[in-house]
């Protein structure tokens, strides 16, 4: 299944995907893609439904969030070895965990926001993972039954911000905007193995990302069950996965990073397209 949310912001209503591409309301069906419904016999209930019976969303309605009330939005470092090495760190040897607050969340078409004063705002695309069954010291070999869906996620960075001041990144990771999702939460049926999917990104119709998540150096199964050594994983928290090389940080001879009135193309093979303009924070 291919579900989502649309409508003004922080009114959304949740909806699904027909075998034709169209969206059909859920109104009145779950009351959002969100919590109880993640859980797998929330998930078996909607996948009984006939999605043709259901009524259109309104044409040309927004995207919202493929997810709501998101609890934690985790985000996994350096988690693949050569976008470790263009950003000239080594390689990890256990998961690196951060965050990014949940104000972050964005529509996956929304315009996104160049912070004020901000000279180093970069792109990141990343494959999401939806929880669906909460998990607590799960074993790697059960917590994909802890997964409701995939997503496409752009993992906005402001570099000097993440980087060149003392603290966490997650000061350089969370301004409004800079977490996309979307545009679908697509289950783990539709996927198949999320090891085997391409995945890039496009700024002003020049490819920077072009990289598949075979490359990772920790796979799905081991996230999960690291990240809830350490935390319970709830129903709709977001775990991003890390990103390929070819972020505007490892451009070479020198970094490129974005301004306002560019256009961003992010997409994830199975999980659909994120189309972005940047704009200057107001």
């Amino acid at each position: 299944m291919k579900l989502c949310r649309f409508g003004e912001r922080g009114r959304e209503l949740p909806a699904i995907v027909d075998r034709n591409g169209a969206v059909r309301s859920l109104q009145g069906v779950v009351a959002d893609i969100a919590g109880d419904v993640l859980l797998p016999e929330g998930l078996a209930r909607l996948a009984r439904l006939d999605p043709l019976a259901l009524p259109f969303a309104p044409a040309g309605a927004r995207y919202g969030p493929c997810v709501g009330r998101v609890g934690k939005f985790l985000c996994i470092g350096l988690n693949y070895s050569d976008h470790a090495k263009e950003a000239g760190m080594e390689v990890p040897r256990e998961p690196v965990i951060f965050t990014k607050a949940t104000s972050a969340i964005a529509g996956p078409n929304d315009d996104v926001e160049i912070p004020r004063g901000a000279t180093k705002t970069d792109w990141e695309v990343e494959l999401g993972v939806v929880i669906g069954k909460p998990a607590k010291y799960v074993a790697e070999r059960d917590a994909l039954a802890h997964v409701a869906g995939y997503c496409v996620v752009n993992d906005l960075s402001e570099r000097e911000l993440q980087l060149e001041g003392t603290g966490q990144w997650v000061k350089g990771k969370s301004h409004d905007t800079f977490g996309p999702l979307g545009p679908w939460l697509v289950t783990p049926d539709e996927v198949g193995d999320p090891h085997e999917l391409r995945l890039g990104l496009e700024v002003d119709g020049r490819a920077y990302q072009n990289g598949s998540t075979r490359t990772m150096i920790f796979r799905v199964p081991y996230l999960v069950s690291f990240v809830s050594k350490f935390m319970s994983l709830q129903s709709g928290d977001v775990i991003s996965t890390g990103t390929p090389p070819g972020v505007g940080l490892g451009q070479k001879p020198q970094p490129i990073y974005l301004r306002a009135g560019q256009r961003m193309h992010v997409w994830i093979e199975r999980l659909g397209e994120q189309h972005q303009l940047t704009v200057p924070c107001p």
